[in-house]
Formats: C-alpha cells, sequence, structure tokens
C-alpha cells in the first residue's frame, strides 16, 4: 500500500501526542463564527446545546437521542457534506442514490427514487424543511448539525419516521466586525476558498455574507467515445443573512444559493446483473457510450419573526421558499453495452421542486412547573419531472407533476410532578393531500407510430391520508449530571399514489425508548446510552406490476427494529476525544414480488398471455423474474456502525499549538434490494481513516489534511442496475484566518 508524505507526518504525530477518540471540538483552532481560544484548558467539556425543540436547550438535558456538532467539530471530523454526517453519528446511513441520496436512521427513511415517495428523515436548513433532490451541497459557514434519532412525531411531524437532521447557518450577530477566511488546494486539482464577514451596522441591525467555491477533476477514467468527466466537480454557493432586534422584537432573513455541477453520476453497473458482463477495468474506470452531465440549483430563502411578550411567551413565524432544480444527461446502463442485450440507453433527465412553507409557535417560558409549546404548519410542493428515455433511437417520454399539500397542528407540554421528575405529553395532527398528473409516451417522432406517440401509462392520481403522532414520557433527573428517561412516539410517513385507480398507504412507527444520559469526572467525561423497540408498518417500496408492466409504490412489508446506542465525549487538559457506536437488529417480512434486477431495462408492457412470446414494447413475460422471499434486514441499515478517534493539542509558545487528529468511523454491510442477493443486492463493510495536523498561531492557521487515508476501494451506493462509489484517498493543505 502506498503511503504519502503527509500520511506518514500525521500518524507520526498522532502516535507522540496517543490519543484514542476522537475529537469533538479543540481550543487554539480558529472556529467559522471567528472565535479563537487561547490556552490548554484542564476545564471540562462545554455544554452542547441544540434547538431543534424551538428552544435553547443543553442537550445532556434532552430525554432524546441525538447527536450535535457545532462549528468546530464539524471542521474538527472533516464533515463537508450531508453524506460525512455518517461518519459521526451512530445508526445513520446516507447512500448515493444518484438523483436522490438515501439517508436513513435505523433502518427507516427512504429507499426509493420515486417521485411519488416521501422522505423519512426529515432534514431541515434554518428551519425550512429539505426535499429530498439536491442535498448533495457543501456545508459552509455552519453553526451546527444536530442528528436526531428515531421519530419526531411531535414538533417535526410528517417525514420523520427514522428522524431528523437540522443544519444550521451562522447568523449575524451585534458583538463585533469579525469573519473568517480560508484556501485549500490538494490532489486531483482539488482547489477551495470560503469566508464570511460579521458586521454590525447599529446596535440593533447586523448583517452576515458568506461564501465558498470548491472544485476537483472527476476520480474516474471514462474509456467511452465521449471521454466524460463524471464525478468532476465544480461548486460555489452564497449566503446573506439580515438581523434586526430592536427590543423584544427579533426579524432574522436568510438567502442561501447553491449551483453544484459534475460531469454526471459516476456510476457502473452492478455485477451479475444485466449489464455487469460489460465492466471494465477497476471501480474507477468508467465505460459510457452516451454523454454524461449533471447540474443541480438550489434557492432557500427564510424570515423569522419573534416577538416576546412581558409574560415570556414568544410568538414565533418561520415563513420559506425554496426552488431546487436538476438537470442530467446520464448512461442508464452505465456501460457499452449493445442494442442487443438491452444497452445503449440514454436519459435526458429534468426536476424542478417549488416549496412554500409557514410555521407558527407560541412558547412558554421554562420557569414553573409546567412550559408548552403550540404550533401550527403549511407546506406545499409543486414538482414537475420531465424524463426522455431513449434506446436504439426509440424514444420513451415521462412526464409527471404533483402537488402536495402538508399541514399540521400541534402541542407539548412538560410538567414537574417533583422538582427532579417530569412528565412530558406532545401531540400532532398532520394531514396530506396529493394530486398530479401526466403519462408515459413512446415512439414520439418514430415510422410507424402516430404522430405525438402512443401513450402507455396514465400518471394521473390524487392522494390524502391524515394521523395523529406524538410522544409520551417520563424523565427523572436523578442528580443534576444524570437524566433516565423513557419514553413512546408514534411517526408517520405519507402515502401517495400511482395512478387514479392505484393508491398505498401512510408508514407508522411506533417507537419505545429508554435512555440515560450522564456527565462524570467533574464535567471532563459526558455519556449517552439508550435502547429502542420499533414496530415498523406498510413499508413503502416501488416494485413492478406485471398487470401493467410499470414500476408503482406498494406497502409490501411490515418490520421490526431494536437496538442500543451509546455516545461518550471526554476532555482532559490538551486531550479531547469521542466516540459513538449503535447496534441496529431489523428484520423486514418477506414477500413475493418481480425481481427487476432479473429483468431487462426499458419499457417491457404488461405480462404477455401465457403461450405468447415476449416482445417488449407490446408485452414481457414476468414469471421467470418472479420470486418470494423469507424476509431480512431493513434495506440500507448496518448493524453496526461506530465511530471514534482524538486530538491533542501541543503548545509550542504561548500562542503557537501543534494539532494532531485522527478519525475512524466503520459501517458493517447494508443490503440495497428486497432480493437480499449477496452478491448484487448488497454494500460492503467499510471503514473510513481521516486526519489532519493543523499548527495555529494567533488568528491564523496551516494544517494538512487526509481522507481516506487507506485508500478503501468501497461501494457508496447502489440504485435499480448501477453502484457508485466512494471518493480514494484525498489530501492537501488548507491555510486560513479569523479575525
Amino acid at each position: 500500500m502506498k503511503t504519502t508524505l503527509f500520511g506518514a507526518v500525521a500518524l507520526s504525530a498522532l502516535m507522540i501526542g496517543q490519543p484514542a477518540f476522537a475529537a469533538a471540538a479543540q481550543d487554539g483552532v480558529p472556529t467559522n463564527d471567528g472565535a479563537s481560544s487561547n490556552g490548554a484548558s484542564s476545564e471540562g467539556l462545554g455544554a452542547i446545546v441544540v434547538t431543534a425543540q424551538r428552544r435553547t436547550e443543553n442537550l445532556q438535558d434532552v430525554a432524546i437521542a441525538a447527536t450535535a456538532l457545532d462549528a468546530s467539530a464539524l471542521d474538527d471530523k472533516g464533515i463537508m457534506t450531508i453524506e460525512d454526517l455518517q461518519t459521526a453519528t451512530p445508526s445513520l446511513s446516507v447512500t448515493n442514490s444518484g438523483i436522490t441520496q438515501s439517508i436513513n436512521i435505523r433502518g427507516i427513511g427512504i429507499a426509493s427514487n420515486s417521485p411519488n415517495v416521501t422522505a423519512g428523515v426529515a432534514t431541515y436548513v434554518d428551519g425550512l424543511f429539505q426535499p429530498p433532490i439536491v442535498q448533495a451541497n457543501s456545508f459552509y459557514d455552519l453553526a451546527s448539525v444536530e442528528v436526531l434519532r428515531g421519530p419526531q412525531g411531535t414538533l417535526v411531524g410528517s417525514n420523520s419516521t427514522g428522524g431528523a437532521i437540522f443544519i444550521n447557518s451562522q447568523s449575524p450577530t451585534f458583538d463585533r466586525v469579525k469573519g473568517y477566511a480560508q484556501a485549500s488546494v490538494g490532489n486531483f486539482d482539488a482547489r477551495g476558498v470560503e469566508g464570511a464577514l460579521n458586521v454590525p451596522v447599529s446596535q440593533d441591525f447586523a448583517v452576515r455574507a458568506a461564501g465558498f467555491y470548491a472544485r476537483h477533476d472527476s476520480y474516474y477514467n471514462d474509456v467511452g467515445p465521449f471521454d466524460n468527466d463524471a464525478g468532476k466537480l465544480d461548486e460555489w454557493g452564497g449566503r446573506l443573512g439580515l438581523k434586526w432586534e430592536p427590543g423584544s422584537f427579533q426579524a432574522l432573513a436568510k438567502l442561501q444559493l447553491n449551483d453544484r455541477k459534475t460531469g454526471g453520476y459516476a456510476n457502473r453497473p452492478i455485477a451479475g446483473t444485466q449489464f455487469g458482463d460489460y465492466r471494465v477495468g477497476d471501480i474507477y474506470t468508467l465505460s459510457y457510450d452516451t454523454p454524461t452531465k449533471l447540474r443541480e440549483r438550489a434557492l432557500i430563502a427564510s424570515l423569522e419573526l419573534k416577538q416576546e411578550f412581558d409574560s415570556g411567551i414568544v410568538l414565533r413565524s418561520l415563513s420559506g421558499y425554496q426552488y431546487k432544480r436538476i438537470n442530467a444527461l446520464t448512461d442508464v446502463d452505465a456501460s457499452q453495452a449493445p442494442v442487443q442485450v438491452g444497452g445503449d440507453i440514454s436519459e435526458d433527465y429534468f426536476a424542478g421542486e417549488k416549496q412554500y412553507s409557514q410555521e407558527f409557535n407560541l412558547i412558554s417560558p421554562t420557569e414553573g412547573r409546567f412550559d408548552w409549546i403550540l404550533g401550527a404548519y403549511f407546506q406545499r410542493n409543486d414538482i414537475d419531472v420531465r424524463i426522455l428515455d431513449t434506446q436504439a433511437g426509440f424514444p420513451t417520454y415521462i412526464d409527471p407533476v404533483n402537488k402536495r399539500t402538508t399541514t399540521g397542528i400541534f402541542a407539548q407540554g412538560n410538567y414537574e410532578i417533583t422538582p427532579d421528575l417530569e412528565f412530558q405529553l406532545g401531540a400532532r395532527y398532520s394531514h396530506y393531500s396529493a394530486s398530479g398528473s401526466g403519462q408515459v409516451v413512446i415512439g414520439d417522432g418514430i415510422p410507424g407510430f402516430p404522430p405525438g406517440g402512443i401513450p402507455v401509462a396514465d400518471l394521473s392520481g390524487s392522494h390524502k391520508d391524515g394521523l395523529v403522532t406524538g410522544k409520551v414520557a417520563l424523565n427523572w433527573t436523578v442528580s443534576p449530571d444524570n437524566l433516565l428517561y423513557v419514553f413512546a412516539a408514534r411517526g408517520y410517513k405519507p402515502g401517495g399514489f400511482n395512478s387514479e385507480t392505484s393508491e398505498f398507504d401512510p408508514e407508522v412507527v411506533w417507537n419505545y425508548e429508554a435512555g440515560w444520559k450522564s456527565t462524570l469526572l467533574d464535567g471532563h467525561l459526558r455519556t449517552q446510552i439508550n435502547a429502542f423497540y420499533n414496530d415498523y408498518k406498510n413499508f413503502q417500496f416501488a416494485i413492478v406490476e406485471p398487470s401493467t408492466g410499470f414500476t408503482g409504490v406498494q406497502n409490501i412489508a411490515k418490520a421490526t427494529i431494536k437496538g442500543i446506542e451509546a455516545q461518550a465525549q471526554g476532555r482532559f487538559g490538551g486531550l479531547t476525544f469521542d466516540a459513538g457506536v449503535s447496534y441496529v437488529d431489523s428484520n423486514l417480512a418477506g414477500l413475493t414480488f418481480v425481481n427487476t434486477r432479473a429483468i431487462p431495462q426499458g419499457t417491457l408492457g404488461p405480462q404477455c398471455p401465457v403461450g405468447t412470446p415476449s416482445t417488449p414494447p407490446i408485452c414481457f413475460d414476468y414469471t421467470p423474474a418472479i420470486i418470494t422471499t423469507t424476509g431480512g434486514p431493513n434495506l440500507y441499515s448496518p448493524k453496526w456502525t461506530y465511530n471514534l478517534g482524538a486530538a491533542y493539542e501541543f503548545y509550542l509558545t504561548d500562542a503557537m499549538t501543534l494539532t494532531p487528529r485522527v478519525n475512524y468511523s466503520h459501517q458493517s454491510s447494508r443490503f440495497t434490494y428486497l432480493a437480499y442477493s449477496p452478491d448484487s443486492d448488497v454494500i460492503g463493510a467499510h471503514g473510513l481513516l481521516s486526519a489532519k495536523l493543523t499548527l495555529s498561531k494567533d488568528d491564523w492557521f496551516i494544517e494538512a489534511y487526509g481522507s481516506n487515508l487507506d485508500n478503501k476501494r468501497y461501494i457508496a451506493g447502489q440504485t435499480d442496475y448501477t453502484e457508485f462509489y466512494g471518493a480514494p484517498r484525498e489530501y492537501g493543505v488548507r491555510v486560513g484566518m479569523t479575525f
């Protein structure tokens, strides 16, 4: 195995410090808010602040399983995208599925690219729910990221059967002019710049502007005739924040733009599937026979208004607008397979989604024995998808248009039965409605077909559902440093439609959980441990209906999920460390269905009459591909996940420090398809090692960084007949300053 100069230097420095785990925060290193602390502190850990429950709270006092990372911790762990969060969060799995990322917590989330399926892990940026498309954008100028595990049926509502992720950007402050700037270079011709500037215009009005640019060459070599640059990155983003706080009123407005371009989806056929024999070279060798490209754009705008009354009650309003778009050219079979075996399929894909949202909260003060939160929510999504698939010049056009409306009302109250024993009750009613139109048309412009082609499927339909979700909990503060809790919570993910005559039901999960949070050794060690049992019903998955030949979403099985999670963070002088581990045991019931990985790609038609040979797209005999399984684990659910690492701060002078850091994460294997083939339906176990070596002096720093130092070759995702791969070893140098 080749060893880089950086790797040798970093590992040598780590051996000097002899740390055992990974750092969550580190003094002496500039953070994104422009703050820097000096001196090797003998103090313990600082409080971890979370805001996901509409209040600013200490995580150790909140009866919920969560991982919270501030700006410094995100930097220390090398977390640059939402996909990287799985390297620092127990039970979280983020799998590349091309158009979307399958985000799952404890085996619950999203397992289908169908536009009719909603997310099961609710992701929020500055309080705004994020559609499942365009979520691969790079992080910059963040205040924190909070990952809440388990259904969040009260304050989040629908789309949180697995949990919720809150991404919070830095907001303007009134204290002083401050900011940061940094630049980096690395292998694969990687270059990046990032910075932010905070300006208090007056004592009650401030502005913060932030932005970044990042690029790198493709990790892959396309040996096809078009020499595509699939996997190349060219991305920029910018955010403007305005804050006005005259007295007891506060207004906070943010506008964010992102533009991410690559040379297309970098994927290859899955071994053992239809096009598996046309794989060439190693995992970093692509072989396309069509052009590829990809561009993702996002606009996110929010306005938060708060008014605190003399009673201490806060009235909060959060308004949001988003517009996300994807344009992609794709080689669907990801190979140079000839037409005779079903290859040479290209796809021109567009998806656009507009979202309008509004939330109102009435929040009580926390003094006294009883506190509460009331809320109302509205969300409207307009989705437009246009797909043109072409195989050997034969076109198939698909154009679904969907409109979705989500509304909810909720309340949560906390009552102190005694000063140390609290009873919590929350409930939410959510209502969901969806309607759509569109059709599948084949043969447009082909001789022998009528002008405009032949419609072969109607995508119109509608669906409505609603459900009461919530939580009941008992929280016992055994001592100021120990919290025990037990609760039952219900979560729900809406159903939907495939056509006017085909609907599918909501997913529902009941979670029963107990946990213990403790702060030990005079604040130097912090632990969290919890155990859970989930009863999960109506799992939604897209499968082929033989009578029509088209893929539709159905409720196919129920599941049970149980497990245990633990986290620890510590700080002793210059040494900081953290670790997390989870064990998740899931069982999804068996079923009978068409194994799509055993049939050709493309429009095949309905089931042929008995004795009639297959003649796609007129008809196809699906009988040999129909299988019955006995069940297995939930999809995208690794049984074991763990992460660990450490940092140690050496003082070279009073103003200069040298800090080596190391992080390691591991995920066991996870299945991606219901056939449970050990050859084609599984992502293998893998571990990732990263490290940094940071030299800081006053407000300046320079650091060497590296990720995937072992240069592991691993699968990062699968969808349909193709799979995606993780990045190879990356390394470089970053320099920056705060002011």
